[in-house]
């Protein structure tokens, strides 16, 4: 594999997963549509940075540096910061946090220790004890299909002001990466059709096309590297 991937689950509020991963060598991955906040932290040789990236509606290609480490928190659906709408981070629009002489980057008018895969809950404790991150339960009652709080356009607009998409997307998005990790585990190309929930093999081809960037046939018979990913139940 051109990236190695580790992963944990997190008991943090604000977070839904803490993962790493390592490069061997250079090369290409499928970078995969995602619904998720991250903050990423990388370290190449000779190299640093901290990285708030948004969501992303569409899969593609990326170019991966060898002989790099990163570290990433995945923050939950419904997690935001409030001085960067997520809206404005979608699709690669990435913020770069700079790097201070010491090791510490700044984030949000102050200076912090980057955080380690086994303590990345105690900084994010701290970056909601400061404000810098909060949580919107609008997401919640979207996903569970709750109106009793609020009438379900207010519950869409809040989703998307949250989110920086409309929950219809978001589905697509976790339908499609569901159904490239079963094609990647071996499922066939009908099978993951049905699991999944696609009406016909035309309608997996074009969704996993457009949000994973690349066909079914190629996840299933090549197995390609992709972006980083977990197993979880279909939308």
């Amino acid at each position: 594999m051109l990236i190695e991937f580790d992963h944990r689950e997190s008991d943090s509020l604000y977070v839904e997963r803490i993962w790493r991963s390592r490069s061997r060598q250079g090369g290409v991955f499928l970078s995969m549509a995602e619904s998720s906040i991250e903050l990423v932290f990388t370290r190449l040789p000779g190299f640093s940075a901290a990285t708030l990236r948004g969501p992303v509606s569409r899969g593609g290609p990326i170019e991966c540096p060898p002989h790099g480490e990163w570290v990433a928190i995945r923050f939950r659906l419904g997690a935001y910061l409030p001085q960067f709408p997520t809206a404005s981070l979608i699709d690669h629009q990435n913020v770069q946090l700079p790097m201070l002489p010491d090791g510490r980057f700044w984030f949000s008018g102050q200076a912090w220790e980057v955080p380690s895969y086994d303590n990345a809950e105690d900084f994010v404790a701290r970056l909601a004890r400061a404000g810098v991150i909060a949580l919107s339960h609008a997401t919640d009652a979207a996903i569970e299909r709750d109106h009793s709080r609020m009438n379900q356009r207010s519950v869409q607009r809040h989703f998307r002001r949250v989110t920086g998409m409309t929950f219809s997307t978001y589905q697509q998005i976790r339908r499609a990466r569901h159904a490239a990790a079963l094609l990647m585990d071996g499922s066939s190309v009908l099978d993951a059709t049905f699991d999944a929930g696609y009406f016909d093999q035309a309608h997996l081809t074009r969704s996993v096309r457009h949000l994973i960037g690349t066909t079914p046939a190629r996840l299933a018979r090549e197995r390609p590297q992709l972006s980083f990913s977990y197993k979880e139940t279909g939308a």
